[in-house]
Order: structure tokens, then C-alpha cells, then sequence
């Protein structure tokens, strides 16, 4: 059986956001056993598992993912949406657009030092719409 729960977060600044405990308060039954997926429905913006623990991490993350991708660029075509428009598109490439997560015991089976993010990468961000789907 799948279910599906839609969520909007946000609308967050440029950075890195944990948002386990969106999602986690937004199933509103966890079966015993099963996948969690979370997909993001945005382009500019991506998700991924990581290192939740050690806020110096959040410092780190965009430190990294903006050499990988500056803005203003030279080549760069598409920037209907600002100098950050391809850099976020790139950057989100990169996190990718959905998650899974095993459950058991009624929860999803993080490591203990792990959260999802949601990674957003453009500096005028809007609320972002998610897809948390549970196959149990």
C-alpha cells in the first residue's frame, strides 16, 4: 500500500534546512515497516540526507556547493530568474530531487548523526512543495 502526504516548507533563506521533523509530523500514521520517500517539486532546490549534528556543517555545505557553481559565470545562458537561476538549477542536479529512507519500529532509520535537508539555492526563495509518499 502507498500513501502520500503533501507538505509545503519554507519559504527558507539560501542555505541548508533540516527538516526531519517536517516530515516526520506530517505522516500521520508510520507503519511498522517500509520505505519513506520525499520528493521535491522544484527545480531550484534539492534534498538530500547528511550530516545533521554539527552546525559547522551548515557553513560548510554552501561554502562548497558555490564553487561548484558561482554565480555570474561566464557562458551562462540562463538567467531569466536572476544570476542565481542556472547555479541553483546545477546545484540541485547535484543533491537530486527525492529521498528514501527505510522504516522500522514506526519511524524512519536514520543514522544517529543524520537529518534531510532540504538545500535551497536561490537567494528569493518561495515556499517549497513536497511529496512524502510511504510504501508499506
Amino acid at each position: 500500500m502507498v500513501q502520500h502526504y503533501a507538505l509545503t516548507v519554507g519559504p527558507f533563506s539560501r542555505g541548508f534546512h533540516v527538516i526531519t521533523d517536517n516530515i516526520i509530523g506530517a505522516v500521520a500514521e508510520w507503519p511498522e515497516t517500509g520505505m519513506l520517500q520525499v520528493f521535491i517539486r522544484h527545480t531550484s532546490a534539492g534534498l538530500s540526507i547528511n550530516e545533521s549534528a554539527d552546525p559547522s556543517v551548515l557553513h560548510d555545505y554552501p561554502l562548497y556547493f558555490d564553487r561548484l557553481a558561482p554565480e555570474h559565470l561566464p557562458g551562462i545562458l540562463h538567467e531569466m530568474e536572476g544570476p542565481d537561476d542556472m547555479p541553483a538549477h546545477i546545484k540541485s542536479t547535484l543533491t537530486g530531487s527525492s529521498v528514501s529512507v527505510p522504516i522500522l519500529h514506526h519511524s524512519p532509520a536514520l543514522g544517529t548523526w543524520q537529518g534531510i535537508y532540504l538545500c535551497e539555492f536561490r537567494q528569493q526563495a518561495r515556499a517549497r512543495q513536497l511529496i512524502i509518499s510511504i510504501l508499506s
